[in-house]
């Protein structure tokens, strides 16, 4: 009688000891799982990676169907949404990722770890999208970094069809624990990361401004953009200085070309503190910048001053896509240093520029000032002469051989002067006014038996505006015309004046002169000419001794 109390008691303790075994089998099971989980997470320095395998480890340890893992970004809302167990398919058909509503937005609100049997009978349950599988237990816990909620770790469905237990909410807040230690080294080696990709963009940009051997401002402001953009995972880089009324203006874009150019940026005060401190600020809203319909198009945005200190106006603006994640603050603080650097990079680019083409234009001024004064000079004398010979030279075939000579001459002078002007401008597009004064007198005195004296005094071809110059050839052309056809003279004087303040013409022959000419509208047109400048016109003459003509207009 005695053997079967002792027997049953015999078999109630080997039952226990088999459950306790299998619970420490279990346990240590977990316990494995944990570790190996907490391990994996440092096997990819890259957040992505981790944030991935945080997800997949929490879902492979509690026995959960679907994972996900909601990082809180500055609006206390899901910035950025990572999930197992959805393929790429369904996460398209389901549409835009959660913001933080319901349930989990009470996460947000109240980060404590959360478990369900029925997911949908919260109180804060807002219902699932259209597409989106149908869920019931549900295993909330924080994610926490430095002390902060760095985010939730979202786990439903038990894959053996019961509820979450108290072991699987300490296994997923153990492993969330460990998480924040591998998301914050994550995070720091993303920074250190970024840091140094800004700071070696700005040093290859600084080298290549540095070492360009025939800067373009254009080709500057592309290059800087291009790298701006690749360097912060952008899809628009905007490079905008102010035009002469103050406003930004675009002067170059790359990526996504959702703006014309040109493009004349609206006053806003964040371009305006930007502006003012110097330090780059993040912009969530592009329409603060862009203005109305740009928020169709692209994301936040990061804008930083173009080297401030070295007294540039200029900005930089980086854009991201339309719901892409926010500038990190690594981002905000490096993008300012590269902006500072390239700033300056640019001042002294264009500096050297000005310095190149000061130098280059001296040159070429010398070389035409001795072409000036050398070559056209005496070109310039034997054609007078080659003129000159007309009147000993009765022969026809000689007449024409000295016209040909004399028109060899002037094409000859014309070619030479325009090459002088392209020395001096650094292009060919517009003819020196002594040029064109010369070929006016050639014109003039074509068929004339002598050469008028010529005299240009000042800087005739810089400093004489050309509004003046419409005026002043005819007036030189009339003039002439008038000496050389009817006033019978055998010597003409010609001089031009530049000053400062104004032009002045002469021309004065020893012809027979006139008290009541009977033709007066080219001397009207020549009056005309000169008060629609604002300056005068006077012609004094009398019978045998000459006319003398006085043309002047002010420069300004």
């Amino acid at each position: 009688m005695w053997r079967e109390p002792i027997r049953r008691r015999t078999e109630d303790l080997l039952r226990d000891f088999v459950a306790r075994a299998d619970e420490l089998v279990r346990a240590q099971d977990q316990m494995q799982g944990l570790l190996g989980a907490v391990v994996s997470l440092t096997e990819d320095l890259s957040l992505e990676a981790v944030l991935d395998r945080v997800v997949q480890s929490a879902c492979e340890l509690v026995g959960a169907r679907y994972g996900a893992l909601g990082v809180i970004d500055g609006d206390h809302e899901l910035g950025h949404f990572i999930t197992v167990g959805i393929d790429d398919d369904g996460v398209r058909l389901i549409g835009d990722l959660p913001t933080g509503r319901g349930v989990l937005g009470h996460l947000i609100r109240q980060p404590e770890a959360l478990r369900l049997e029925d997911l949908t009978a919260h109180e804060m349950a807002s219902g699932f999208p259209p597409n989106h599988p149908d869920m019931k237990t549900f295993l909330g816990v924080p994610v926490r970094v430095r002390g902060s909620v760095f985010g939730n770790l979202y786990l439903t469905d038990k894959l053996d069809g019961g509820p979450f237990t108290a072991e699987d909410q300490e296994l997923a807040s153990a492993l969330a624990a460990a998480a924040g230690v591998a998301i914050e080294n994550a995070r720091l080696y993303e920074d250190t990361r970024r840091r140094q990709r800004w700071l070696e963009a700005g040093l290859e940009v600084s080298d290549q401004l540095s070492s360009a051997m025939f800067p373009g401002e254009t080709d500057n402001l592309d290059l800087v953009a291009e790298r701006a953009l690749t360097v912060s995972d952008s899809i628009l880089a905007v490079i905008a200085y102010p035009d002469a009324d103050g406003m930004q203006r675009c002067r170059t874009m790359v990526g996504a070309q959702s703006l014309p150019a040109g493009q004349e940026l609206p006053a806003s005060k964040a371009i305006a503190d930007v502006l003012e401190t110097g330090l780059s600020a993040l912009v969530r809203d592009p329409y603060e910048v862009f203005g109305p319909g740009t928020d169709e198009k692209l994301g936040p945005l990061l804008v930083a001053a173009l080297g401030r200190k070295s007294g540039e106006r200029g900005l930089l603006i980086l854009a991201r896509p339309p719901g892409g994640p926010l500038y990190l603050q690594s981002d905000i603080q490096s993008c300012a240093v590269f902006a500072s650097r390239v700033g300056l990079a640019l001042g002294l680019a264009r500096a050297r520029r000005r310095r190149e083409e000061q130098l280059l234009s001296m040159d070429r001024d010398r070389i035409a000032r001795d072409l000036h004064d050398l070559v056209i000079q005496r070109l310039f004398g034997a054609g007078l002469s080659m003129q000159s010979l007309r009147r000993y030279v009765p022969d026809p075939v000689a007449q024409e051989r000295i016209s040909a000579v004399t028109a060899e001459l002037d094409s000859t002078i014309h070619e030479l002067r325009d090459t002088i002007y392209s020395m001096r401008t650094g292009h060919g597009l517009k003819e020196p006014l002594t040029g064109l004064i010369m070929r006016t007198i050639h014109e003039g005195i074509r068929n004339s038996d002598f050469s008028p004296k010529v005299q240009l005094t000042g800087p005739v071809d810089e400093a004489v505006p050309d509004a003046v110059v419409e005026q002043l050839l005819p007036v030189l052309s009339e003039g002439l015309s008038n000496a050389v056809r009817h006033s019978g003279a055998d010597e003409i004087e010609i001089s031009l004046t530049a000053r400062p303040d104004g032009v002045e013409l002469r021309i004065a022959d020893n012809g027979c002169g006139f008290e009541n000419p009977d033709r007066i509208s080219g001397i009207a047109n020549m009056k005309h000419r000169a008060r629609a400048l604002g300056g005068e016109c006077s012609i004094t003459s009398s019978p045998g001794h000459g006319t003398r003509l006085t043309w002047t207009a002010p420069s300004r």
